[in-house]
């Protein structure tokens, strides 16, 4: 192998090792939106669980909530 086949093989080399890196790291960024999305998600189902606990409370509280 002559020097420049060699140093296109070497060219060769390292650009498929930055796409795999690149790939890797474009994968770990996925999974981390998509973990925040569900986290953000169940925040969101918290959060409108306890303003409808609220609710009920306000409502019991002020005699809304029998049913006659």
């Amino acid at each position: 192998m002559d020097s420049t086949n060699k140093m296109s093989y070497n060219a060769g080399q390292a650009q498929g090792q930055a796409q795999e890196k690149a790939g890797s790291m474009m994968e770990k960024a996925s999974n981390a939106a998509q973990s925040a999305k569900e986290s953000i998600q169940e925040a969101g189902q918290q959060m409108m669980a306890k303003a409808q606990d609220a609710a009920d409370a306000v409502k019991d509280a002020t005699g809304m909530n029998k049913s006659n």
